[in-house]
């Protein structure tokens, strides 16, 4: 398992989760929910570098038969932006029932998850940065591929995505 906090991130198109981890990467926390839209990269970069993160875990909501759908590329959309502006990898990680999990584990604790969208989208990022955690504990390996900005490019463009090993 490598060292170091991690930030998890769930890209909605209304608002973004984010949560962090300790520095054994053992348990993931709620964070922040931000609006997105203008300023919530900035915002997240300066989460990033606050809290000193070795990098940043984004959810890639990906369907069931494991096809990229308008959520994906926005989600994908998002990370190339972020990467091409924080100082650490960024990461992509299969995230397909992180929403589901947070509203059962919301609901079981009492919250309403109409009126508490916000922390939704907080449970939703701790549920996606713990997987990844578990998952690196689990095989030894980080998870999912490193997003990388293209070079001489402005804008939001295609992601590249490796393994670890590519990069």
């Amino acid at each position: 398992m490598r060292p170091g906090t991690r930030i998890g991130v769930d890209v909605g198109s209304v608002r973004v989760g984010v949560s962090t981890c300790d520095p054994a990467g053992l348990v993931a926390t709620p964070v922040r929910t931000l609006a997105r839209g203008r300023g919530d990269l900035a915002a997240l970069c300066a989460l990033v570098a606050e809290r000193a993160a070795m990098e940043v875990v984004v959810g890639l909501p990906t369907t069931l038969a494991g096809r990229h759908g308008t959520a994906a590329e926005a989600a994908e959309e998002y990370a190339v932006e972020l990467a091409g502006r924080v100082g650490c990898p960024v990461r992509l990680v299969d995230e397909r029932f992180s929403t589901v999990g947070a509203q059962r584990e919301l609901r079981a604790s009492g919250v309403d998850t109409r009126k508490g969208r916000s922390v939704l989208d907080q449970a939703a990022a701790v549920i996606i940065l713990q997987g990844a955690l578990d998952a690196e504990r689990l095989t030894g390996t980080a998870p999912g591929g490193v997003v990388a900005a293209p070079r001489g490019t402005s804008g939001v463009a295609s992601p590249t995505v490796g393994t670890e090993g590519e990069r």
